[in-house]
């Protein structure tokens, strides 16, 4: 299972990361996996076409939320938003953890 644990403070996303396999079906045939990359890289790469400093990507799959400014926010917010939308169709392979 994909798991997708969210950190939020005061209702700004601190830290989003994400843990696991989502055991669909095999590695590079996984839709549930492929969705979840797509959703991660493309919020990403938008957050740091407004800001190259708002936010920091590890190996290990966690975005730290630097800047927690509006924008940074709202984009980190509709990912989990579009991840949990991800979970509805797919509940045994992603489950999003909110603390």
């Amino acid at each position: 299972m994909l798991l997708v644990n969210v950190i939020k403070k005061n209702n700004i996303i601190e830290n989003v990361s994400f843990k696991g396999h989502a055991l669909y079906d095999d590695y590079g045939k996984d839709i549930v996996c492929a969705s979840a990359s797509s959703i991660y890289i493309t919020t990403i790469n938008a957050i740091l076409s407004f800001d190259k400093n708002a936010i920091s990507c590890n190996s290990n799959n966690e975005v730290k939320n630097i800047r927690k400014d509006e924008i940074t926010n709202k984009l980190l917010n509709n990912m989990v938003n579009m991840l949990k939308e991800l979970e509805k169709n797919y509940e045994k392979n992603i489950k999003i953890v909110e603390e």
